[in-house]
């Protein structure tokens, strides 16, 4: 009696292989992400101040004592160093607050001294930094400014690769709670559709997905 060959089921890692295949195909399909918010068009603060951080550049003017006005770097550590006053911490600081606390030093050695701190190489703290990750031509790190603009972010990281599935894009907000919104880049840099500009918030991480066709 010839014995009944029954075919064999899938092996669990075949299964799971073939899971995540479907998902793949099926995000490289999607044009955008159904279940996120589109990213509000205005998001800046009228109360936004630049705040110093390490890589910034400082001139630090003091009145009537040119001598003691130089321009100095931010080390990786976020302090400076200064004629009298040792070391200070920069980062995190605006340019008037860094500028009172210098005073603040300097009295003990200067008379009613008067200091202007200019930011003059601007970096600004990692967590205002706008990040971009994925498919732009060149992902990268971008110092926040205010009023900055998806578009503008676009135009600094190259734009788009081939690959990349510019509809499908979203933003991380880590200054809101890490809410995350779509955003069409695809329609905005491929088909200059100027309503799909967005303005950008310090600290957001623009993520550009990969197309799978």
């Amino acid at each position: 009696m010839a014995a009944t060959i029954s075919p064999r089921s899938p092996s669990p890692l075949y299964r799971l292989f073939g899971a995540l295949a479907a998902v793949a195909a099926l995000a490289g399909c999607a044009t955008a992400p159904s279940n996120l918010p589109p990213a509000p068009a205005q998001a800046a603060s009228p109360e936004y101040s630049y705040v110093i951080g390490p890589g910034d550049s400082l001139n630090i003017i003091v009145w009537r004592n040119p001598e003691l006005s130089m321009s100095v770097p931010v080390r990786p550590d976020g302090k400076v160093s200064a004629p009298l006053v040792d070391e200070i911490v920069a980062q995190g600081k605006t340019s008037v607050q860094m500028a009172r606390e210098v005073e603040e030093k300097l009295a003990k050695f200067v008379r009613d001294p008067i200091v202007t701190v200019v930011v003059t190489g601007f970096v600004g703290p990692y967590s205002e930094q706008i990040r971009v990750v994925g498919e732009a031509a060149k992902p990268q790190f971008l110092p926040y400014k205010q009023k900055m603009t998806v578009l503008d972010v676009m135009i600094a990281v190259g734009g788009l690769t081939d690959f990349a599935d510019g509809n499908a894009a979203t933003i991380l907000r880590t200054g809101d709670g890490n809410k995350q919104y779509s955003v069409r880049l695809k329609d905005l840099v491929k088909r200059g559709d100027v309503s799909a500009n967005v303005e950008m918030r310090p600290g957001d991480i623009l993520i550009i997905p990969q197309s799978f066709f």
